[in-house]
């Protein structure tokens, strides 16, 4: 064999598109591919579209169908930004083959994805999740009566450092030059007013008083990990019967989540009406955090049985100023909650919403934001959840609800084979020193004259 030299690249003046290199595909894209093009998912979107384009002047846009399946990549591959997700779908054969562009043909930019997703309001992105829900309910996965509600943080693409004071529009440091000069010190350096800002007792920050100029909707919050940043809430409503997600919601990180638990289980009844699914939602579980007397009242009013466990408190409870209407539905809350019912399905909250959490923010790429805006990062996030309910559908048909779930399957099948080639090249070596022992044992005993006992024929025990 000869040595292989690098050469200079040379532009081919013409070439064949018969020479073109082309990929056999990714087995989950194009199963998913198949999948969305027997529901007709194309003409489906244009027609969702169309009435927020014009029919015949301007430019032709990206197909709505190639927008919408690169978001889905953006959760499939875990990316979050938009710039990532074009480079991943230009340099990917496989992805190209799943969008449907020819190598003759260049992927949408980053830019091209933010502009169709500031034509396509916020309904058009409602619509294709509403749809997705269709589509389940088609595979026979129809959502129950019971769903489980939470939330969890989002981190803004906004730094604490841009931050300003409603009343003046003083930054931070200008806010403490202020403070210093209050105190008779002029003129400070920047270490004096470090060390005077370490110094202060009352740090905290409200967002009554301080809003951050890159993203007036971030509101100041505590994260997961202990930390603050500017944040928003996504709420989340799952199926405890099919783990889908019925309503995805975006809010203000300020919101409590007692205020929006009802908004969201109206939101998600919403969405299955839309679906075409015929089932009223009568149970919403959640944690101690969503307990209000005002919310457990107004769910019960609705037709929605609740179990949400109360917060310790201390001594009784005083009904002075509360409606029997009130303490009625409170009461029954807590009577619920302590049946052996209610236990199971906390335990299912918490595994199912949380696993929802964990597929949207941390293997989907959402958990932190790189758009400003609450109604820019609620489209970017709903069609995250649109991912991850399609992955659900995936997995009842294929088995294989996600790109890497195909590799990891791909990999213990190969662990469990090795292991199995193992263990039976083992049990075949001590097979074969116990046969050649037993005959050992024969051939003395016939040069000796004398035969073999039965106790010298047995097999040796290993002890395993």
């Amino acid at each position: 064999m000869a040595l292989g030299k690098h050469r200079e690249e040379q532009q081919e003046m013409w070439v064949a598109t018969t020479n073109l290199p082309k990929s056999v595909g990714h087995v989950f894209y194009r199963k998913l591919n198949r999948l969305l093009a027997e529901a007709d998912f194309d003409r489906t979107v244009e027609k969702m579209c169309e009435p927020y384009y014009h029919a015949h002047l301007g430019r032709p846009s990206i197909p709505p169908g190639v927008y919408f399946r690169m978001l889905l990549v953006g959760y499939y591959e875990g990316i979050g930004s938009q710039r990532g997700i074009a480079w991943r779908c230009a340099d990917s054969l496989s992805l190209r083959e799943f969008l449907g562009i020819p190598l003759t043909e260049e992927t949408p930019d980053h830019s091209s994805l933010t502009r169709v997703r500031d034509r396509l309001p916020l309904e058009a992105h409602t619509a294709v999740f509403q749809w997705v829900l269709t589509l389940a309910a088609e595979q026979k996965m129809l959502p129950g009566k019971t769903v489980a509600v939470d939330a969890t943080t989002l981190e803004a693409d906004a730094a604490m450092k841009s931050i300003v004071r409603r009343d003046t529009g003083e930054d931070w440091q200008e806010y403490l030059r202020r403070l210093m000069r209050e105190q008779g010190i002029e003129n400070p350096t920047d270490e004096e007013i470090r060390r005077f800002d370490r110094a202060r007792k009352d740090k905290r920050v409200s967002n009554e008083e301080w809003v951050s100029e890159t993203d007036p909707d971030s509101r100041i919050a505590k994260m997961k990990d202990g930390a603050t940043h500017l944040a928003y809430k996504a709420e989340h409503v799952v199926d405890l019967d099919t783990e889908l997600i019925v309503a995805a919601s975006i809010r203000h990180a300020d919101e409590g989540d007692a205020d929006t638990m009802v908004d969201s289980v109206i939101e998600a009844q919403t969405n299955l009406s839309e679906a075409g699914i015929e089932v009223e939602i009568e149970e919403a579980v959640a944690d101690k955090g969503y307990h209000a007397t005002d919310t457990i009242e107004l769910a019960e009013s609705l037709g929605v049985r609740t179990y949400i466990p109360e917060r310790k408190i201390q001594g009784h409870r005083n009904w002075r100023d509360v409606s029997e209407e009130k303490r009625l539905a409170v009461l029954n809350n807590r009577r619920r909650v302590r049946g052996a019912r209610s236990k199971r399905l906390q335990r299912q909250r918490s595994e199912l919403v949380e696993r929802s959490f964990a597929h949207v923010c941390n293997t989907g790429g959402a958990r932190r934001s790189w758009l400003c805006g609450i109604e820019k990062v609620h489209k970017r996030y709903l069609i995250a959840a649109v991912a991850r309910n399609l992955g659900l559908v995936m997995r009842k048909l294929f088995g294989i609800g996600t790109p890497r779930g195909l590799q990891a399957a791909g990999g213990l099948f190969v662990f469990v084979q090795s292991v199995y080639f193992y263990l039976y090249s083992l049990l075949h070596r001590w097979h074969c020193v116990l046969k050649s022992f037993r005959v050992d044992l024969e051939l003395c005993a016939t040069a000796t004259g004398r035969p073999a006992a039965p106790n010298e024929l047995r097999t040796i025990s290993t002890g395993c």
